[in-house]
């Protein structure tokens, strides 16, 4: 969103200040119902089509828009829409958010009634680190289930919930990253999937089930930058390939309508080849609802539309911008724009009511899914008794627990450091402006937490003798206490280093331009390591990457964990995994690059290495230079194997089918087109591929198996690998177990031409699971 990220600074700072009065015993008001229409109370419309229950949603939603006036349906136009009083229709407000709980950012939200906290959940890249798309949804449907619950306690104006990001954190300096499920399109699609599923309150397979909340992915698409070097997001052209549209963009977004069945999907600010995402029928209309078949509404960013004017200057007046996107496909524009120029583009010619009705009947349609024209949503079932009881429930505030442990990663632990045994541990030193501040576990888009659990209260709940000292008076850590920090730690038993980034380094608006600890910190790190008596453990909360390669070689520096922006549970999961009451298994979703990295123009949106120009390329499938860890890496207290099975547990994929097709030679290749195998030639292709894992112990813990696929070789914008699938699987010491993974040729073989369409090689592709090779045939 853009409107409140311009005051999101000053406003973290007045929620802090604000949250024990948050926190505080609430006033109960008896006032506090929920909107609705079509009850008992509303005028007498029980005889309109749009009161029956028993019609399709859209169907009543036409009748309602036939119903308004034209000024009527101008107001219903942005993310603030008022009521239809003789029509018995509430106010509504389009925008909340829930990218890792119910948030300040939005209107539709309030926390000053029954409920004053919601759960709040590790910021989404630490979710994603754990690869456990069970665990993505059941979060999703903790969210779903607390926004219901403040719905029918009279404190949401809105269930549509504008989550969650699902770009691609194509550039380490992007400042919304952290808000990602990562770098590659397969584990942002099935984190899609499954926390849309979640939310909106469908099962974890898919079954239909009325809407619980709506959801929205956003900000399609290829959105990754803020302000850099003077070029911002809201006058950036994004110059993309039909290639990289096709095999790295687009894709987490069809996965959220196509599979997920997404009730919305978001344009972004930028545009995309010389044309703003929100004025792209191609992108909106031709894609989103024909190729997709999106069954919703298309909303804009916040102050989108206006911006396609005001900065990118695509139309000449304020009427013909809002004729653009309403054209284009826009059902709604978060902000006032189309509300104060929509009147005069009807009056103009330059939009029709027919414009405005295909909008309004999306948008009513998901009104109506939600139950909003039903009666009292109290008494509709299913939903109708989620309330106070139903927020900030212990399965919930364990759920944020295992969320943030299971997405912890390993970085080093160089002789075994860790796990720490708690009775050798006399006296810690608690070092680093990240131990115990509250806002450096939420990350962005937050609300208030049930609970807060810093770092520091984590440690002390393991150590009797811990002593603090924030050591920088900040994140940019512009002064550092290096002499008080030495002494410190010259004098504890154990050393502890809770360092990284905040929001005033990487947010929405903010870019980085350095992937290095910023100001002191790396000195500081440093000096304390070298006085402290045994080898220190630094724990890093960050949202991108960063360069640590003074860490990574330092004897001095024992152990590196991450642990992302962890949510109201980060405190004691860092000590559960840091004195061995949980393994860590995360997995970092990013590749991790050095600081020589930031030579590269964030501007430049190419995946793919160009080596005749030095372009390194991006991300673990294209890019071919150095790393400081790689996509993927994570490391355990315990010893895991993975033997890929062979033989009849592993069939190969029954291709006859492509013997009635005809290849196509190019590329230096010979392939089949997708499109012409089908979707039942496709259904009929997949086949299983499963995986042996061993934990050699000493402890019980979880590992996340990852299956890529590597070709023959990596030329024609081939990449270097891709990953097709994952699953997570707990295993005691000594134990094995089998995990099946399936594998889908017609999504996993295939690769995109230049211009965009999907093809798979004839010939050899190869499976491969840690150092294990598994060749499968794509011959007829």
């Amino acid at each position: 969103m853009g409107a409140f990220s311009r005051h999101s600074a000053a406003m973290a700072t007045l929620l802090l200040q604000l949250l024990p009065a948050l926190l505080s015993p609430p006033v109960a008001s008896a006032s506090d119902d929920p909107p609705f229409s079509c009850g008992p109370g509303s005028p007498s419309t029980h005889g309109y089509p749009f009161c029956d229950r028993s019609l399709p949603a859209a169907r009543r939603a036409a009748d309602l828009v036939s119903r308004l006036t034209a000024a009527e349906k101008v107001a219903q136009l942005g993310d603030e829409a008022p009521g239809v009083p003789r029509l018995g229709v509430p106010a509504y407000k389009w925008w909340s958010e829930g990218l890792h709980g119910l948030s300040y950012w939005g209107h539709g939200m309030r926390f000053n009634g029954t409920v004053r906290g919601v759960t709040s959940f590790p910021q989404v890249l630490l979710t994603a680190a754990a690869f456990d798309d069970g665990l993505w949804f059941r979060i999703g449907q903790a969210i779903g289930r607390e926004a219901r619950a403040l719905y029918n306690l009279g404190q949401a104006e809105g269930l549509t919930i504008w989550s969650p990001n699902i770009n691609i954190f194509r550039d380490p300096r992007w400042g919304r990253g952290q808000e990602t499920p990562g770098e590659d399109p397969i584990t942002a699609s099935k984190y899609a999937v499954a926390f849309v599923r979640g939310l909106q309150g469908s099962t974890a397979v898919g079954a239909a089930a009325p809407l619980q909340t709506s959801a929205c992915c956003k900000h399609a698409t290829a959105y990754d930058l803020e302000d850099w070097n003077g070029v911002a997001r809201y006058n950036f052209n994004a110059r993309v390939t039909a290639q990289d549209l096709a095999d790295t963009f687009n894709p987490p977004f069809k996965s959220c309508v196509v599979d997920g069945k997404a009730t919305c999907v978001m344009c972004a600010y930028t545009a995309i080849n010389g044309v703003p995402a929100c004025a792209s029928s191609d992108l909106l209309t031709k894609t989103f609802r024909g190729d997709w078949g999106l069954d919703g509404y298309v909303s804009s960013d916040c102050d989108a539309v206006a911006i396609m004017r005001d900065a990118q200057r695509y139309a000449p007046t304020p009427e013909d911008t809002v004729a653009a996107a309403l054209k284009a496909g826009l059902d709604l524009n978060c902000g006032t724009y189309t509300q104060e120029h929509g009147m005069a583009a009807l009056q103009q010619g330059k939009i029709t009511e027919k414009d405005m009705d295909k909008a309004l009947t999306n948008l009513f349609a998901i009104r109506m899914r939600l139950g909003h024209f039903d009666g009292d949503p109290r008494g509709s079932a299913p939903y109708s008794g989620l309330g106070a009881a139903d927020v900030c429930t212990a399965e919930h505030k364990n759920l944020a627990l295992e969320a943030a442990q299971d997405g912890i990663v390993l970085l080093k632990n160089d002789g075994g450091i860790l796990p720490l045994d708690r009775s050798a541990v006399g006296s810690a030193a608690a070092i680093g402006h990240n131990a115990n501040d509250p806002l450096a576990l939420t990350g962005n888009y937050f609300g208030p937490p049930c609970e807060s659990t810093t770092p520091l209260k984590g440690l002390q709940g393991y150590v009797r003798d811990v002593r603090f000292l924030a050591g920088c008076d900040s994140a940019a850590c512009g002064f550092a206490a290096t002499g008080q920090a030495v002494a410190m730690a010259s004098s504890a038993d154990y050393v502890f280093l809770f360092m990284g980034l905040s929001q005033k380094q990487e947010a929405e608006g903010i870019d980085r331009t350095s992937l290095l600890l910023p100001g002191k910190q790396q000195s500081l790190i440093t000096a304390v390591a070298a006085a402290a008596k045994r080898p220190v453990i630094l724990v890093l909360l960050t949202g991108g990457p960063v360069d640590i390669t003074f860490a990574q070689s330092n004897p001095k520096i024992g152990a590196i964990l991450w642990a992302g922006y962890p949510g109201q549970a980060g405190g004691l999961a860092i000590a559960r995994v840091l004195f061995g009451d949980h393994n860590p298994s995360g997995r970092l979703p990013v590749t991790w690059y050095p600081e020589e990295f930031t030579k590269v123009p964030m501007t430049d949106m190419r995946m793919r290495a160009d080596p005749a120009t030095g372009y390194p390329g991006r991300s673990y499938r294209f890019y071919q230079g150095k790393t400081i860890y790689k996509f993927g890496y994570g490391l355990s207290y315990s010893k895991f194997s993975r033997r890929l099975v062979t033989g009849g547990k592993n069939p190969a994929p029954s291709t006859s089918l492509l013997a009635g097709l005809t290849a196509t030679s190019g590329d230096s290749a010979t392939y089949y087109h997708v499109d012409d195998i089908g979707d039942d030639g496709c259904e009929q292709l997949k086949f299983p591929a499963e995986v042996e894992v061993h934990n050699h112990g000493p402890m019980d813990g979880k590992h996340s198996v990852l299956m890529f696929l590597r070709w023959p070789n990596a030329t024609d914008g081939r990449p270097a690998s891709q990953l097709i699938g994952f699953k997570r699987q707990h295993l005691k010491a000594g134990e094995k177990a089998s995990v099946r993974l399936d594998v889908s040729p017609c999504e996993h073989f295939s690769r995109a031409r230049e211009d965009g369409k999907k093809v798979i090689d004839r010939g050899s592709h190869f499976l491969m699971v840690g150092k294990e090779e598994m060749e499968i045939s794509f011959e007829a």
